[in-house]
């Protein structure tokens, strides 16, 4: 509340031998008429007091009404049958005290009451558990309680709100959302299925629920046409294309939220683009280990899925029904006669007769043609000599 405070101050004359300092200009300018304009707030509120005739206290029991009817106003906005069943979440107290300036570590969905909703909550009941964070929390309505006037974890909403709001910058939270960063180290592993009651239900149960939690990084296909992990008694085409799927997975997170922030202030070209650089390798890594972990735990359910043995077993005992059938099926060689031996002997034998005449006849083609190419050889040198010969005759004559 302003205040007006009367000092009892009187001001004395000079002393006798007081000499005034003597001006260091030669002339003084002469005084000029300028206009005033009022104007500002001060001269706003000033005018409003003038004119309504309101002292300071009632400035101020009126700037209070005004904020009770603005509370009144966002919960008649956020009651009724539009609240969506959101921002009702009690709040953590190390939630309450948190820092403001270190918003970036705050988990935004529990600061707005989202905690059971997190990537799922639309921007209508973002706006809505906003509103209710807001009539809780408000500084003026804190003030008129008598409560301290500490608006740290009301910033802290206001943050929450304009991420949350904001598609690239939310997207980039529910990059390293913590509550999935928590969860990543609390995997099941194959001892946790191979001491279950029942290991087969065990593994479907365990397993399905983490590829489901991965599936909402998937930048391929919308989270509902990702291939789920099926029942005990999927075929091996169906365990094939799941499996193939997970070992071609691409992720969309970036891990930029984590990137250290450039200096305020900082015009150094040089810490600029080190600090770029810096946080690009630091994506790049953490990218690289968050795929390997993914490939890891992709390696591990392969390796104990029960389908994958009983896949196995049922193709090796197809291939020994068929091995079986076989056997069972080939029809016993009927014996020949003492004719059809000899005529198959004949056939046989007159075959034989006919390829050694051929076989001759191609022997003695390709010597006739031998001959032809040394006879032409040799006409050929016969020819180069007595060329030879007569071109040493003419230059002798």
């Amino acid at each position: 509340m302003a205040a007006i405070i009367e000092s009892e101050f009187t001001i004395t004359a000079p002393h006798a031998s007081f000499t005034p300092t003597a001006s260091s200009s030669k002339s003084i300018t002469k005084p000029r008429p300028v206009t005033l304009i009022p104007a500002g707030a001060g001269y706003l509120a000033h005018a409003r007091r003038t004119l309504n005739q309101h002292s300071f206290d009632d400035e101020d029991r009126i700037r209070n009404e005004a904020a009770a009817r603005e509370l009144e106003n966002l919960k008649a906005l956020d009651g009724g049958e539009d609240d969506l069943g959101v921002g009702d979440e009690a709040e953590h107290p190390d939630l309450l005290t948190s820092d403001p300036k270190r918003w970036k570590d705050l988990d935004l969905y529990a600061v707005l009451g989202l905690s059971h909703l997190r990537y799922k909550a639309n921007n209508d009941q973002i706006k809505i558990a906003h509103r209710k964070k807001v009539l809780k929390h408000h500084p003026d309505k804190k003030a008129n309680s008598g409560d301290s006037n500490d608006d740290a974890f009301f910033k802290c909403i206001q943050k929450a709100h304009e991420v949350l709001l904001d598609k690239e910058r939310r997207r980039q939270f529910d990059s390293i959302d913590p509550y999935y960063i928590k969860m990543e180290d609390a995997v099941p592993t194959a001892k946790d299925i191979s001491g279950a009651k029942d290991p087969d239900r065990a593994f479907f149960k365990l397993f399905g629920a983490v590829f489901e939690r991965e599936a909402h990084f998937c930048s391929d296909f919308p989270e509902d046409q990702i291939p789920k992990l099926g029942a005990p008694t999927a075929s091996k085409k169906e365990v094939e294309s799941f499996y193939d799927f997970w070992y071609n997975f691409d992720s969309w997170r970036t891990f930029e939220w984590l990137d250290k922030e450039i200096n305020e202030g900082s015009n150094n070209r040089d810490d600029k683009r080190y600090t770029e650089k810096k946080n690009k390798n630091e994506r790049t890594r953490r990218k690289k280990e968050d795929n390997q972990r993914l490939r890891e735990f992709v390696d591990l359910a392969l390796s104990i899925d029960p389908r994958i043995k009983r896949i196995k077993q049922e193709e090796k005992e197809e291939r020994e029904r068929k091995k079986v059938g076989k056997t069972k099926t080939a029809a016993p060689a009927k014996p020949k006669t003492a004719k059809e031996k000899e005529e198959a002997a004949q056939r046989a034998k007159e075959e034989a007769d006919v390829k050694a005449k051929q076989d001759e006849e191609d022997k003695i083609a390709r010597q006739a043609e031998k001959k032809a190419r040394d006879a032409a050889k040799k006409a050929e040198k016969r020819a180069a000599k007595a060329a030879a010969a007569a071109g040493g005759a003419d230059t002798a004559a």
